[in-house]
């Protein structure tokens, strides 16, 4: 079996691979680009393993002619800049203790031993230079199947790291067979060992859980994550019941994460997610306006296009009705309005504080009146 695409045929590619190959060592494509293009999915970053230890990868390299950055040489990678495309390269390893954090490796110059510490079986893939793919732990099933499995004895792998836990379940929203279901030993062990999702930083959690809330359609996989005691860890009061309605009402719409966590709902998630303060004010802002009775274009106004598009389709999705008729193009009318009234309208009669309340009563008024109303009409 082979793999294709513009990505592994390039020059600078090519470039790298050969610098590596000259000096009598291996270079293989490895992870998310192999089970990517195997799966006729886009292919976002270049991987590479190699039996060649990370110094020696940087000195062949610069040899080529090709700048290197050692971006993580404590670990064994470095990454090979070519063509302005950065091939992340890692010298084959092995675990020789872990803290459910992090772990202590040591070089290896076995394929067998680099792909056992891989978390999930279709990661465990690799491919030549010419895209002949290896596959030393008989993963290709799995990935033709499209069934999300372990490396070997799943607690093991769980207990070298935490954050696999959050992995399992959005790689079975990414890549999983929905009718398929989840693997049974690898939800067995991920509600086993829930607790050590504490150990995790807020960033690492906020990151994985942000990429699942992203995928076409995480609510099967986050169903599970709930039965398996599993969301709560990460989410505690998070309710999963409104996620398949609101999955079904975007549509063709684009997947926004932040649209989906507005519905999950959940205590103080800006925090245990680490949330950025832009999307900490965001999302205060759908919740906010779900309850309220704004229309369409009053939500276009206030809040924008993307937003106002969060918070109807969220409420339809919590409250079990469908949006409003024309909800799109209203949403776009309020978003084009401008407030037809000026402070200078109001002065010199009204001034500071008076002035501000007037302006907000009548602004008020207007999208209350559905933001047809003229100057003339508000100030009559």
């Amino acid at each position: 079996m082979k793999i294709e695409g513009d990505w592994l045929t390039s020059a600078a590619t090519q470039a790298v691979c050969r610098a590596i190959t000259a000096g009598g060592f291996q270079a293989l494509f490895v992870g998310g680009c192999v089970r990517n293009a195997l799966l006729n999915m886009p292919v976002a970053d270049i991987d590479l393993a190699s039996d060649a230890p990370p110094q020696t990868v940087s000195d062949l390299a610069e040899k080529a002619g090709l700048k290197v950055v050692p971006t993580g040489i404590d670990h064994g990678t470095v990454t090979v800049i070519a063509g302005g495309v950065p091939h992340e390269v890692t010298t084959f390893r092995r675990d020789v203790a872990t803290d459910g954090r992090r772990a202590v490796v040591a070089y290896s110059g076995d394929i067998a031993e680099d792909a056992a510490r891989r978390d999930f079986t279709m990661n465990a893939l690799y491919a030549l230079p010419d895209g002949r793919v290896i596959d030393p732990l008989g993963g290709l099933p799995d990935l033709v199947a499209r069934h999300v499995r372990f490396v070997g004895d799943a607690e093991r792998r769980i207990r070298e790291d935490y954050l696999r836990i959050l992995r399992f379940f959005r790689f079975h929203a990414i890549y999983g067979d929905p009718a398929g279901g989840i693997d049974a030993e690898g939800l067995a062990a991920c509600a086993a060992l829930s607790a050590g999702i504490e150990a995790l930083s807020a960033e690492r959690i906020g990151a994985e859980m942000r990429k699942l809330l992203a995928a076409a359609d995480p609510a099967p996989a986050m169903a599970a994550m709930a039965q398996a005691g599993v969301l709560v860890q990460v989410l505690s009061g998070a309710d999963v019941r409104a996620l398949a309605p609101l999955v079904h009402l975007e549509g063709d719409l684009a997947p926004r994460w932040l649209r989906r966590l507005a519905v999950l709902g959940g205590a103080d998630v800006s925090a245990r997610w680490r949330l950025s303060r832009q999307d900490s004010r965001d999302l205060g802002l759908v919740k906010d306006a779900l309850g309220d009775l704004s229309s369409p274009a009053a939500l276009g106004y206030r809040l924008k296009p993307a937003l106002a598009t969060d918070v109807i389709l969220a409420r339809a999705a919590l409250f079990e009705t469908d949006p409003p008729v024309d909800w799109q193009a209203e949403i776009a009318r309020g978003a084009a309005a401008r407030f037809p009234v000026r402070s200078a309208d109001l002065m010199p009669a009204l001034q500071g504080a008076a002035l501000g309340a007037r302006l907000k009563a009548l602004e008020q008024r207007w999208l209350q009146t559905g933001l047809r109303l003229g100057r003339d009409d508000l100030l009559g």
